[in-house]
């Protein structure tokens, strides 16, 4: 899954190898995490070896590129909406959820403005820039 707020140059061929560690390691997801933006300094989760945390004071930015296994959403009633921080952070909390860090380019263009800054990063030809 991929959020569809963000532009990245992440490789999605990444992920056929995290499919085969999710097996490996009976994970229910795989995210990707990318340094926190000026907009959540606080980020969402920790990364310890290879696995994400609830509990560590040195978070990361969850990046809205994911795998996920039906298992992760078990518990939503069919035909009803469902937060998936709540989902993860269960998952994170009995050892199910596994991750990497993004280092590349990553902007999450979730507002007008920051869609616009983006744009004319890409224009100028200025799109290594980190949001």
């Amino acid at each position: 899954m991929v959020n569809g707020d963000i532009w990245t140059d992440f490789d999605f061929g990444r992920f056929r190898t995290a499919a085969l560690q999710m097996t490996h390691q009976r994970l229910l997801a795989w995210c990707v995490l990318v340094e926190n933006p000026v907009h959540h300094r606080r980020g969402d989760f920790g990364l310890r070896a290879g696995m994400l945390t609830n509990d560590d004071p040195a978070r990361l930015t969850f990046s809205g590129i994911a795998l996920y296994r039906r298992e992760l959403f078990a518990s939503v009633v069919p035909g009803t909406r469902t937060a998936l921080a709540p989902l993860l952070r269960a998952a994170c909390a009995g050892g199910r959820v596994g991750g990497e860090l993004h280092a590349g380019r990553w902007v999450d263009v979730g507002t007008p403005q920051r869609l616009a800054e983006l744009d004319g990063m890409i224009g100028a030809g200025a799109a290594n820039a980190r949001r």
